[in-house]
């Protein structure tokens, strides 16, 4: 690992903000009552150097006096850091930070971000931290109680309050009641996966768009039947993108979302979803369509990445398969495969909301996206409250936030007066097929749109750069769509954290190979019975005792 300097400061778009005192009761509420609240000093005279006395919601941050912050960064194979990236020269002079980045690979980024933060050696920030990350450092001190310091953060405290995230806050605290990490917010929450499918083929062959999974069935049937040769429906992520967003509309847990695997029982208990009549309704809902046909059964067990067999988008192409899993990007993927063998224009590959089902037309709860972490030592930093000033702009200021994703207003893009982005002419972003290869791509090129412009996004933003086919979906799942309650949190104390870990591997490696088993008809439900009791004799009534017993302490800590 590496360490290079590179100078980082912000946009000059400014506007008045609101006092970081107006939001700082907002803050603290958020983060509830059990010890997260803003309850630790700062010591104004030793630890203020370069902050701003006035800094303010939606304000520009400017450090009063020039400081270093070291960051950690990953490294994507196909987008190297380069010396001369426009996003750390732009933002020069405008804060006077300059970040010392510490360069971990991709393909091993958790593992070495986990090794340097237990020697002692992890940057002051680090960033790309998704909730949960946290918790295997709390215990040994190594990250900074973020919910000790939130009062100093009033781009955050606003943005909570004004997107009413508030209760979500408040399920990311540890066993001791504070927040060790703080999120990426998002105004709108959609869910990334769900269904890709051929528009032309399933309104003209089945009669419509199926709006739930019964429905779905249905039309799968009717393709089937008009397309002999093809298996209509396909997964391509190893069965655990499918089985994550049909999970909620079947009231259960699963693939990708399985998390604890813990869901709310019929009483204040939590109990585990293998065992309940939803996840087995589930399970045998897509063993009824692998057995007729209509799911394909290579995609539930091979990642849709092109190797080995037919991927997919190879079978979209050739009229194999018109429905399978995906996000805004895989239906780009499909659409572009299609143009190759049938013609541009001839088809309509569209993402859809997940189908609705059993337990209603529930998505997954609302979502953060990733946000940071902070070195503890950092507490001890001169700089201490100018940092948090800075990652409060950096993270959660709207100008800031558009200056990470598009780079500088009137070099690289414009807006017009209701608030249009387009980049100008010379710059792309191929990533998102916008002006691709017009020359200069920002993000390649410049450094722009790169994780971190990933974290906090308004509506406006979000739609900004995406298609207008994926303006639609989200459209289409804020009004015809309803998030599930977030699942109950359940934070485990260190000693927990060790006994629930030694169960919970096992456990879930149980329910992914029976799971998968039950599907392929490889295992007759008949053995349903027989497969609870194997997760009972791997030690799951221990583990559903840990977690309750959390999340016990949780509600009385934090009634």
């Amino acid at each position: 690992m590496t360490t290079t300097r590179f100078p980082f400061t912000p946009s000059r778009r400014s506007v008045v903000g609101l006092s970081a005192a107006a939001f700082a009761s907002v803050a603290l509420a958020a983060c509830g009552d059990g010890g997260g609240g803003g309850d630790a000093e700062v010591d104004l005279a030793a630890q203020g150097v370069g902050a701003m006395e006035d800094f303010a919601a939606d304000a520009q941050f400017t450090a009063t006096e020039p400081f270093s912050l070291t960051m950690l960064w990953t490294d994507w194979p196909d987008v190297p850091v380069e010396d001369t990236w426009k996003i750390f020269s732009r933002i020069e002079e405008l804060t006077g930070v300059t970040l010392e980045l510490t360069h971990i690979p991709y393909s091993d980024a958790v593992e070495k971000r986990s090794l340097l933060i237990s020697a002692g050696d992890a940057p002051d920030l680090i960033p790309l931290i998704y909730t949960g990350d946290e918790t295997p450092f709390v215990s040994s001190g190594a990250v900074l109680p973020m919910s000790d310091y939130i009062e100093h953060m009033p781009n955050f405290a606003k943005y909570v309050a004004q997107w009413d995230l508030g209760d979500m806050i408040d399920n990311i605290k540890q066993a001791d009641g504070k927040a060790y990490m703080l999120p990426g917010l998002q105004e709108v929450s959609v869910p990334v996966f769900s269904l890709v499918l051929r528009k032309d083929v399933f309104e003209s062959v089945a009669g419509g768009m199926p709006n739930t999974w019964e429905e779905l069935r249905s039309a799968l049937a009717a393709l089937k039947q008009a397309y002999p040769d093809s298996t209509p429906l396909a997964d391509g992520f190893e069965s655990q993108s499918m089985l994550n967003y049909a999970a909620h509309a079947f009231g259960t847990r699963a693939g990708w979302g399985f998390g604890s695997g813990m869901v709310g029982g019929d009483g204040d208990e939590l109990v585990y979803a293998p065992t309940t009549d939803q996840y087995r309704e589930l399970v045998d809902f897509f063993r009824g369509l692998v057995a007729d046909g209509l799911l394909d059964r290579e995609s539930l067990t091979a990642s849709n990445d092109g190797t080995g067999a037919a991927s997919v988008s190879e079978k979209f192409a050739q009229d194999l398969c018109f429905a399978a899993s995906g996000s805004s990007g895989t239906a780009i993927e499909f659409s572009q495969a299609l143009d190759e063998t049938a013609g541009k224009g001839n088809h309509e590959v569209v993402l859809v909301p997940p189908p609705a089902g059993p337990a209603g037309d529930h998505v997954e709860p609302r979502n953060f996206w990733h946000g940071f972490m902070l070195s503890s030592k950092v507490a001890e930093s001169e700089n201490f409250l100018a940092t948090l000033q800075f990652l409060d702009w950096l993270y959660y200021n709207p100008a800031a936030r558009e200056m990470l994703r598009w780079g500088i207003e009137d070099e690289t893009y414009t807006k017009d007066d209701d608030g249009t982005i387009a980049l100008k002419d010379g710059f792309s972003l191929d990533d998102f097929d916008i002006n691709t290869g017009a020359g200069t791509d920002i993000k390649i090129d410049l450094g722009f749109s790169t994780f971190p412009a990933e974290a906090t996004e308004s509506r406006a933003l979000k739609e900004s750069y995406s298609t207008p086919a994926f303006v639609q979906y989200i459209d289409d799942v804020l009004t015809t769509r309803t998030p599930r309650d977030p699942f109950p949190p359940a934070p485990l104390d260190e000693t927990e954290l060790e006994q629930s870990s030694l169960l919970a591997t096992p456990l879930k490696d149980a329910v992914d190979t029976a799971t998968l088993q039950f599907i392929m008809g490889e295992r007759p439900m008949e053995q349903w019975d027989a497969f609870v009791a194997e997760l009972e004799a791997a030690g799951l009534p221990r583990y559903v005792e840990l977690i309750n017993g959390a999340r016990a302490r949780f509600v009385e800590n934090n009634g």
